[in-house]
């Protein structure tokens, strides 16, 4: 039986599994708006740490990181690992002030709660375009990263094997929802962990263990397990701003924001915030790991053909069962990004501009039908990005991470400091942007920035901002009480 039969079977398996999940999610729902949207604001603590990790692990994880650390070696994990696991920190501070005050306003988007919370419209609508803008790249990585797994390991051509995993996920999202999107998130971290750790285990045998493996990097290629990257790339002010850019992102994508308003209680965020870091120290090495050993056996990649050493790694020294097995994994990563985001931004659309700007009176059963039609839609758009195959992976990830950063500022003075005026909120988002719009085109210099990522700046600018705005409306509140 030839390996592309092989993975076909197992694929098909794999999907009709998750498709039924699904449909159980539709049995599960009401029909309400939070059912659909939020999953009825029910989940408990052992499925929000997978649908949280699941949901922040995606083709980046599986094919960005080997890819990178191909290039730059061991020290792509250090900034990982590190950087992400601050984001446990970010997670609670956010995660617990949204979910308590999204249970007691009924907000349902992120930009429901943080525009909402200043009673400003024009705060709602500009998060709202933030997150839609610097969501959809990221969003289109997932096709990306399929459409590149199947074409090296089963020859299906690039564009249908990203539409197809397409079709699959909005299959889904469409009839079930936030429930399905997360128990399917359980079936797809539980796949993710055990087969990334197995092919590491497989290709690591194959060296003489993961012992001889390094040892055999380091005679042929020393600079690989060098602090800074092999070409140098990671110096003192890159993996700053790396470990800041990371926490600040993450709680900020429209996804990982709604999982806050899911939970049923508060120890669930709890529970996800303890756990995340353990789980991205060992997890994050193993593509790595897979990436530096690549180029004993793959020299010579340039660019973005490395993001494909993963699979090419996995097919040189594996059987079928297991390159099928592994693919698989891999697009567990993909579905479980793919669908929250869908979901994500079909919900804003619907809450933020279908209900508040097209049909303010619009029942809950026609919001749920509004954002099942938006879900395709959002889709196509997604697979359109794809086609085009924009830059590299980490590229991609990096330029929608700072966009998304520079929310970070003016969400926290929303959440904490109700006595802010939105407009300093507003400024802080707009300075922020400018400074990655900046960086994107060059018209600001590295000096300017404090290193070659726009984080510092936006940090300074857009945190400074809301400072200055929060004390002045505090001091003004003192003031109107004192009379």
């Amino acid at each position: 039986m030839s390996l592309t039969t092989i993975i076909l079977l197992i694929l098909g398996f794999y999907l009709l599994l998750t498709l039924l999940l699904g449909l159980r999610g539709t049995r599960a729902g009401s029909g309400a708006a939070d059912e659909y949207f939020l999953a009825g604001r029910s989940i408990g603590p052992l499925v929000m740490f997978f649908t949280l990790v699941a949901t922040n692990f995606s083709a980046f994880f599986f094919l960005g990181f080997a890819g990178k650390a191909y290039h730059v070696g061991y020290a792509f994990y250090g900034v990982m690992s590190f950087g992400t696991a601050l984001v446990a920190v970010t997670l609670y501070l956010v995660g617990d002030r949204a979910w308590r005050l999204g249970k007691s306003t009924g907000a349902i988007s992120p930009a429901e709660l943080i525009g909402g919370r200043l009673n400003s419209r024009a705060l709602r609508l500009l998060v709202l375009a933030v997150m839609l803008i610097f969501t959809l790249p990221y969003l289109a990585l997932q096709p990306i990263g399929a459409g590149l797994l199947l074409e090296r390991l089963t020859g299906i051509p690039y564009f249908y094997g990203a539409a197809g995993l397409t079709v699959i996920i909005v299959m889904y999202v469409y009839v079930g929802g936030m429930r399905s999107v997360a128990w399917t998130d359980v079936l797809q971290g539980a796949l993710m962990f055990a087969l990334i750790i197995v092919a590491v285990v497989v290709i690591a045998q194959e060296f003489g263990g993961i012992g001889p493996a390094n040892e055999a990097v380091f005679a042929h290629r020393p600079q690989m397990f060098d602090a800074f990257g092999a070409d140098g790339s990671l110096g003192i002010e890159r993996w700053a701003a790396l470990m800041l850019l990371w926490p600040l992102a993450v709680p900020m994508f429209p996804h990982m924001f709604m999982r806050f308003f899911t939970m049923r209680s508060a120890r669930s965020m709890h529970l996800a915030a303890v756990s995340y870091p353990l789980v991205t120290a060992l997890l994050f090495l193993m593509p790595v790991m897979i990436g530096v050993w690549g180029g004993e056996i793959f020299p010579d990649l340039v660019g973005k053909e490395a993001d494909s050493i993963l699979p090419m790694m996995v097919t040189q020294f594996s059987s079928d069962l297991l390159s099928a097995l592994v693919m698989v994994g891999a697009l567990a990563a993909f579905m479980s990004t793919m669908d929250s985001q869908l979901l994500a931004m079909s919900t804003m659309l619907t809450r933020d501009v279908y209900i508040e700007h097209v049909r303010p009176g619009a029942g809950m059963n026609e919001q749920v039908l509004v954002g099942r039609v938006l879900v395709p839609v959002l889709a196509a758009l997604g697979l359109l990005i794809a086609v085009l195959e924009p830059a590299g992976i980490f590229d991609i990830v990096t330029a929608a991470f700072s966009g998304l950063a520079a929310l970070f500022p003016a969400a926290m003075a929303a959440l904490y400091t109700p006595w802010i005026r939105p407009g300093w909120c507003i400024a802080s988002i707009v300075a922020g942007e400018s400074i990655v719009i900046g960086h994107a085109t060059n018209l600001l210099p590295d000096a300017w920035l404090f290193g070659s990522e726009p984080i510092a700046g936006i940090v300074i600018a857009g945190g400074l901002i809301c400072v200055i705005g929060a004390l002045r409306g505090r001091a003004a509140g003192a003031h109107r009480g004192s009379r």
